[in-house]
């Protein structure tokens, strides 16, 4: 099972500075739970901080024995959260959680902050 954890108090770029009405990242935890539905082997859930606030909308997706990937820069947009959830897909299917970079959506690419080792 892949997950995808979204940070809740994360905002855009454009809502940052202000601090103006509700975390972006909750929007973007709404619309990714509903992007996941077409997906099977994936599951969503939040959490309070990614630590990537300059980076903002933050999302990691990670499964065991798999690489996890770190993403960010998204405005939490249903689009973010749909290329999200098909990057999940197939990082899901991957037996290593690596994905050919052809293969990635236009969505994700130039939105990768890091990438961890599984601790296996």
């Amino acid at each position: 099972m892949t997950t995808i954890t979204i940070c809740t108090t994360c905002r855009n770029a454009e809502t940052r500075e202000s601090k103006a009405g509700d975390p972006t990242g909750e929007a973007f935890l709404d619309h990714t739970r509903a992007a996941v539905a077409s997906h099977d082997g994936l599951t969503v859930r939040g959490t309070a901080c990614l630590m990537g606030c300059d980076h903002g909308c933050n999302a990691a997706i990670s499964a065991h024995g798999k690489m996890t990937y770190v993403l960010g820069r998204f405005d939490g947009t249903p689009e973010d959260a749909a290329a999200l959830a098909d990057y999940a897909g197939k990082h899901a299917a991957s037996a290593t959680g690596a994905v050919p970079y052809r293969t990635w959506p236009q969505g994700v690419k130039g939105h990768f902050i890091s990438r961890v080792p599984p601790l296996d």
